[in-house]
């Protein structure tokens, strides 16, 4: 029976809480104290006001629920323990799992969502908590792969043909003149060469071709450098990709990418799931073939020129590439394949792809020995043709989800995992370790069922503490009256009508965050003649760029999709309003959603509540996330959605919500803004 750990400051919020026997069920808590600070070495008294880092970093405040998580992480750390641990925005989770960190003396991996976060977390974070703790605990930075640059493969990019242009070539130029300097390898460093440049692809480190060279010609490879300084590290910063993917290859028995560790805390957990599934499966694109032919011709030209057919298939494959994607809808699309399955011309062009990869893989295989670069291809060649046997019917699992995806002129095969419970729990049963999962957006109406339930954790502990910013005073929850359901046709233009008056009296300092692309385009129309503000629409800029926009202009409007309801942190009066067009319901059209929610149905479970209402909630959480940013933020939040009012499920969205008060009445969110200006006008 996992142990609960009562969550704190809720008396505000409990007495509007309903229980609803589909989705939730009363937490059974035991009360925690007030951690014990009278012995100088306590975790709490490490981040209280007399401890180092109060006394490293003017401003800082002591937070009771900060202190909380500390001692329930280091706990576990001490104990071999699993914890689940949701920490409401500003609880400041980051100090709170790095301090137990750095203390327990375990060698520790920490993963997070996204490789800003863990720039942030190893530049910044780190080095201050560090110097507080007077430690010399040595810490490293790893990432995938795909993020340092390979001397070898730079080399060749210079010179290669594809990268002729003056673009890539000034590209080069700089990515050369750094190379020069860098000590690391880590791509994040290139400030001056766009993220999704051509010449990435050619000069980072790539296994297939790493693997060909020898051990004396790692001296200069950044990968083995960063590596081994993970191998001789307490502290180890990864991200979820490559945490995932590790546990994968484990998993498989093909080996390991992570050094041996003592525990693993996951920030940002809610996401873990999701990427896990991507590891946990399979995939075939249509890039991954076009560059198996590529470097066949390459290694061809090096190590077999007297095998000139490898040429004339490898430019094969390119057509039978090409011709497959042409086989589809012309327009992008994504679906389970057994929609297609049946499709006369895809069936066709996939039997051609599929004896064009056989024969490429049956040649590499005569001249493999010939040379590491022509035994690299070979293997790429075996691994692609298994994948592509699954989809031609030669293999068939019900264990996985089989779906496609196409762009404008590339594909993607994949398979995903009903579930990754299961080979979760073997990777986390592999590595006896505390571990430890964190986010500001786990539980639903304070339930961690739902999260356990995707990775399988069935023993933890768990904590539950609440945001200590000041939602009862600082934030006011506005529901629209009178808006249609949302799958009436007019329902986007209706909902825009209804919050131009919240929009007018914010003046502006808006996010409008929608749950699809047709509904923004279609707001960003209206609003065009309907809004003085400044707009920023998704699509027109790169995110860090209109993020960096909104905050300097002071009173813009912007509209977006799913990447901006989390991991956008804006401070201050810039951001004073957060409108949500609709509950982010996933759409059970997607061919992964479509396929759990039919497994679940089978099996005689309740999909929508026991998957598509808590998803949807935690994912309302991430948005909501947005508005109240620190302790002297206010705002609006806007749920225009009238199913949060209309649905007995409704409840289960607004006791997952901060505690803050909810009216229907457009005067009072006048009001609020009025006490706002005036508020700031006597600070100033």
């Amino acid at each position: 029976m996992a142990k609960k750990i009562n969550k704190t400051n809720k008396s505000d919020k409990t007495n509007k809480k309903t229980k609803l026997d589909e989705i939730s069920t009363s937490v059974k808590t035991a009360k925690i104290e007030k951690p014990d600070t009278s012995k100088p070495d306590s975790i709490s008294a490490l981040l209280g006001d007399d401890g180092p880092v109060a006394n490293l970093l003017p401003g800082f405040a002591p937070r009771l629920e900060q202190q909380h998580l500390a001692e329930a992480i280091f706990s576990a750390l001490e104990n071999d323990a699993v914890l689940v641990g949701e920490a409401g925005t500003g609880t400041g989770k980051t100090f709170a799992y790095l301090v137990p960190a750095l203390f327990c003396g375990k060698r520790v991996i920490i993963s997070t969502g996204t490789r800003h976060l863990q720039d942030q977390l190893f530049y910044t974070d780190l080095p201050l908590v560090r110097k507080a703790l007077g430690t010399s605990a040595k810490v490293s930075l790893l990432k995938g792969r795909a993020n340092y640059l390979c001397r070898h493969r730079l080399a060749r990019a210079l010179r290669h043909p594809a990268l002729r242009d003056e673009t890539h070539q000034a590209h080069l130029r700089v990515i050369n003149d750094w190379s020069r300097t860098t000590d690391t390898g880590d791509i994040a460093e290139v400030l001056h060469v766009p993220e999704d440049s051509m010449v990435w692809g050619f000069i980072t480190s790539n296994d297939d071709f790493c693997s060909q060279h020898e051990f004396e010609d790692l001296a200069d490879c950044f990968i083995h450098a960063a590596r081994k300084r993970a191998q001789d590290a307490d502290i180890v910063v990864v991200n979820h990709h490559l945490l995932c993917a590790d546990l994968a290859l484990k998993d498989e028995g093909f080996g390991e990418l992570l050094p041996s560790a003592n525990a693993f805390i996951v920030d940002e957990a809610h996401q873990l799931p999701d990427i896990a599934a991507q590891f946990f499966g399979r995939k075939l694109s249509s890039r991954q073939l076009l560059d198996l032919a590529r470097d066949t011709v390459g290694e061809q030209l090096h190590e077999a020129p007297d095998m000139a057919e490898l040429r004339d298939m490898a430019s094969q494959l390119e057509t039978g590439v090409r011709h497959f994607r042409l086989a589809f809808a012309v327009e992008p699309t994504r679906d389970a394949w057994i929609t297609i399955k049946d499709n006369s011309a895809i069936e066709r062009e996939l039997e051609k792809l599929t004896l064009i990869l056989d024969n490429v893989r049956d040649t590499l295989e005569q001249v493999a020995d010939r040379g590491k670069g022509l035994e690299s291809c070979y293997r790429r060649a075996v691994l692609h043709a298994q994948s592509l046997a699954k989809y031609a019917g030669e293999e068939s699992t019900s264990e996985y989800i089989h779906w496609y995806e196409t762009y404008r002129t590339g594909f993607s095969l994949n398979m995903t995992p009903l579930t990754v419970a299961e080979p979760f729990q073997r990777a986390m049963r592999a590595i006896p370790a505390s571990w430890i999962f964190t986010s500001a957006t786990m539980a639903v109406g304070g339930d961690f069922s739902h999260f356990k339930g995707n990775l399988g954790v069935a023993d933890a502990d768990e904590l539950l503490v609440d945001s200590p910013f000041d939602y009862q005073h600082n934030a006011m929850l506005y529901l629209p009256e009178g808006l249609p359901e949302p799958s009436h046709q007019g329902y986007t233009a209706a909902a825009i009508q209804s919050i131009l008056p919240v929009l007018q009296a914010s003046k502006g300092r808006a996010f409008l965050l929608f749950t699809s692309y047709r509904a923004l385009h279609e707001a960003a129309r209206i609003l065009e003649t309907e809004l003085d503000y400044p707009k920023l629409i998704q699509g027109q800029r790169p995110k860090r760029e209109l993020i960096e926009a909104f905050q300097s202009i002071g009173n813009a409007v912007l509209l977006g999709t799913s990447s901006f309801w989390e991991g956008v942190d804006v401070r201050g009066e810039a951001l004073s309003c957060v409108i949500i067009d609709k509950l982010p319901f996933g759409s059970p059209g997607d061919p992964v959603m479509g396929a759990r929610i039919d497994n679940m149905r089978q099996s005689g479970g309740n999909p929508f509540f026991e998957y598509q209402l808590p998803q949807a909630a935690i994912a309302l959480k991430q948005g909501v996330g947005r508005l109240i940013r620190d302790v002297t933020d206010t705002g609006v939040l806007v749920l225009c959605d009238p199913r949060v009012r209309t649905k007995h499920y409704g409840e289960v969205f607004i006791n997952s919500l901060p505690p803050m008060p909810i009216t229907r009445d457009i005067k009072e969110i006048d009001r609020f803004f009025e006490k706002e200006r005036i508020r700031l006008r006597d600070d100033a």
